[in-house]
C-alpha cells in the first residue's frame, strides 16, 4: 500500500515565537507572568467555563513551578497574551496534546477577568492557530467547548473551527451534566480563509 500522506518535518516547539497582532501580541510565557495570571486561576466563572474542578485556593507555588518550565517544553507551545496598548499580560494561549503521528494539536485559551468583549481573545486565537498551521506544519488543531459557553463557541466558529461531534455529559458541574462540542479546524480550511470565515457572525471576546 502506497503511503500518499504528506510527511511534514517535526514541529519545532522549542522555538517560542513572538506573534504580533493589531491589539495583542503573543510571547513566551514565563514565571514572571504568574502574578498577572493569578486572577484567571482564582475566578469562579473561568473555572466553570473551562470545567476546572479545584480544591480551594489555587497553589501559587505550584503554578509558578509549572510556568518556570514552559520555555523548555519540546511538545507544546505556551504563550502569554499581552494587550499592546497597556503592555499588560491578560491571559495565555496554548497548543498542547501534540500527536506527531497525526500532525495534530489541541488548543486552549483563557483570559483574566475583565478583558472579555473586546476581540482580544479572537485575535490571539487567530495568531496562534495561524502559527500552528503556517510555521509548525500542523494539519489539525482541535478544542472542546462546553454547552454553557456559547460565547466562546461563536468566537471559535468565527476563526474557522467547526463542530463535528458532541461528548455527551462530558462534565459534571455542581450537579449538572454538561455536553462538550468537539471543534477542529484543518490546515486546508485555515489556508482558504486565514481564520476569517465569510459567513461568520461577529462576536468579541
Amino acid at each position: 500500500m502506497v503511503d500518499h500522506v504528506r510527511s511534514a518535518p517535526r514541529p519545532d516547539f522549542l522555538c517560542k515565537p513572538t506573534l504580533r497582532g493589531e491589539r495583542v501580541l503573543l510571547r513566551p510565557v514565563t514565571v514572571d507572568d504568574v502574578p498577572a495570571l493569578m486572577p484567571m486561576f482564582r475566578d469562579a466563572e473561568a473555572s466553570r467555563l473551562t470545567g476546572s474542578h479545584g480544591d480551594g485556593e489555587p497553589d501559587e507555588a505550584q503554578i509558578r513551578a509549572w510556568y518556570d518550565t514552559r520555555g523548555v517544553q519540546d511538545d507544546r507551545l505556551d504563550l502569554a497574551v499581552v494587550e499592546r496598548t497597556t503592555g499588560n499580560v491578560i491571559g495565555e494561549a496554548v497548543l498542547n496534546e501534540w500527536d506527531p503521528r497525526n500532525e495534530s494539536c489541541g488548543f486552549r485559551i483563557c483570559l483574566v477577568p475583565g478583558t472579555y468583549g473586546h476581540g482580544l481573545g479572537t485575535e490571539a486565537t487567530r495568531l496562534i492557530v495561524g502559527y500552528g498551521f503556517e510555521e509548525l506544519g500542523l494539519h489539525r488543531i482541535s478544542l472542546e467547548v462546553y454547552a454553557f459557553n456559547p460565547r466562546a463557541r461563536r468566537v471559535y466558529e468565527n476563526v474557522g473551527f467547526i463542530a463535528e461531534g458532541v461528548l455527551r455529559d462530558a462534565l459534571l458541574w455542581e450537579g449538572e451534566r454538561v455536553d462538550a462540542a468537539i471543534m477542529p479546524i484543518l490546515a486546508p480550511e485555515w489556508f482558504r480563509r486565514r481564520g476569517r470565515p465569510e459567513a461568520a457572525s461577529h462576536v468579541s471576546v
